[in-house]
């Protein structure tokens, strides 16, 4: 149906659905209410009736409402449903050296087993990216390439492809060239590569908590300490703790996830964003920003990076299309500001060049504007997949629990009964072939021992509503004991 309708009619199905969207936020239709017939809609609005039809398959979609045989349209949900957010975190002022190791590697050694229901990935399912799209740009690149992409790529990146980033960066207000960019081997490479540039053994780095788990990884192998800096779900982290723990532990660089936090689902407002760099420049602490999941936002606008407010260069960005687009390309790049020629140094020793064939095909692949396409069309796809999951682990999962509410991204983050031990919830849980994360391999002290992270990158089906009344019934059984 929709390949059939028009730009402008995709755009009156969109606001007819929004509208009735927001009458069941507000209580107007209620769960359980009857919602016009689409002949009736059609009239009401002055659509056509496949334009009606649309608005109703894309509230359907979404869960709000459902169809009943031979009955017509009702409301399903309302997210006025949603339990408690998670309690914002605190963790203990101390520098820590890092050892989550073991956990990691636990919980990670099967994690692309297809036999099982994977909740443990942070990155789309195969099915939501353009693999035809993408092939036609790697034949491109292949018949295109004087040397059949079979030499070494230039060592900062491809100039076409570095060309092709520098001109994403309109899409957060950046003004970067070319020549400010140095492509690496996905977003890790990059963080990697920022991270030695910017300290060396033994200082002590700033990290929002919870955070990602191979950041912890990363800054133990560097030899560094960390201290983790609380974070509200919804607004990220503290400033105040922040500015008090620079002065207290002589912080040398900060580790951030400004937009959408990986496991909290955190986006900083603009406005503290500008904060940060104000302090961090302030008292010339280098920031690395990992923006990676900055582009996969559920609004209608790109939320800003740090690096937009950055005047000095002490904010090293750095980003990848591992999660938007192509996860096996392993490309990604960093701006690493007055850190540019040190990172530059860094890639020489540590890979020489980047994979020429991926690096040729991506850039053919963002100058002829497929990117934007699938970005809308994947934020969709992951918007109501957020709102699936959400509603299931609301339907299945006790009364009590607490959930994030992410505004883009890839994950939730479930906060249980404070008796509940999270990594004894993963092991019961893979005993049916079902896969989580348990909340302490965010932490570099330990802390979120009754939370689990769940991607909701997979489409909602059959099974993965298996998998979420599992893991409820699980819940519900070890919180009895």
């Amino acid at each position: 149906m929709s390949r059939l309708i028009s730009s402008k009619e995709e755009h009156k199905y969109l606001q007819v659905a929004e509208g009735i969207e927001q009458m069941i936020q507000d209580e107007v239709l209620r769960i359980g209410d009857k919602l016009p017939s689409v002949r009736v809609l059609s009239d009401e609005y002055g659509i056509s009736m496949g334009t009606a039809f649309q608005a109703y398959y894309h509230l359907e979609g979404k869960g709000l409402i459902e169809a009943r045989p031979k009955s017509g349209y009702y409301v399903r949900f309302n997210n006025k449903r949603f339990p408690g957010i998670p309690s914002a975190t605190a963790p203990e002022p101390v520098a820590n050296e890092i050892s989550t190791r073991e956990m990691i590697a636990q919980v990670f050694s099967g994690i692309t087993a297809e036999d099982r229901i994977n909740f443990s990935l942070a990155a789309p399912s195969v099915e939501l990216l353009p693999a035809a799209k993408l092939n036609k740009s790697v034949v491109h690149a292949l018949r295109s390439s004087r040397h059949h992409c079979l030499n070494y790529e230039d060592i900062q990146g491809n100039p076409d492809l570095r060309r092709q980033a520098a001109r994403l960066t309109f899409n957060w207000n950046g003004q970067v060239s070319a020549d400010e960019i140095v492509v690496t081997a996905g977003c890790m490479e990059a963080l990697v590569m920022c991270l030695k540039a910017a300290t060396k053994s033994g200082d002590t780095v700033a990290i929002e908590s919870p955070t990602y788990f191979g950041i912890f990884q990363l800054i133990e192998s560097l030899g560094l300490k960390a201290v983790e800096i609380p974070a509200h779900p919804v607004t990220g982290i503290d400033l105040n703790f922040l500015e008090q723990s620079i002065v207290r532990f002589d912080i040398r660089a900060c580790v951030f996830v400004p937009s959408f936090n990986n496991p909290l689902g955190s986006c900083m407002p603009d406005e503290k964003k500008k904060e940060l760099v104000d302090l961090i420049t302030r008292h010339r602490i280098p920031l690395i920003e990992d923006d990676i999941y900055g582009e996969l936002y559920f609004g209608r606008q790109r939320p800003k990076t740090c690096k937009s407010f950055d005047r000095e260069g002490w904010v090293l960005h750095c980003t990848s299309v591992s999660k938007s687009l192509a996860p096996g390309y392993r490309i990604g790049w960093c701006i690493p500001g007055r850190y540019l020629e040190r990172v530059k140094e860094l890639k020489l020793m540590h890979t020489v060049s980047g994979t020429t064939l991926t690096q040729v095909a991506l850039a053919h692949f963002l100058s002829i504007g497929r990117y934007e396409y699938h970005l809308k069309n994947l934020r969709k796809a992951l918007h109501t997949q957020c709102l699936r999951y959400t509603q299931a682990i609301v339907q299945h999962f006790p009364e009590e629990v607490r959930l994030s509410r992410p505004a883009g991204g890839f994950v939730l983050w479930v906060e249980l009964d404070q008796a509940l031990d999270a990594h004894r919830l993963y092991q019961e849980a893979l005993k049916h072939q079902v896969s989580i994360v348990p909340g302490q391999i965010f932490s570099a002290s330990g802390h979120y021992r009754n939370c689990i992270r769940i991607g909701y990158g997979r489409r909602y089906d059959e099974t993965v509503d298996y998998g979420l009344r599992l893991l409820g019934g699980l819940v519900k059984k070890m919180a009895k004991k």
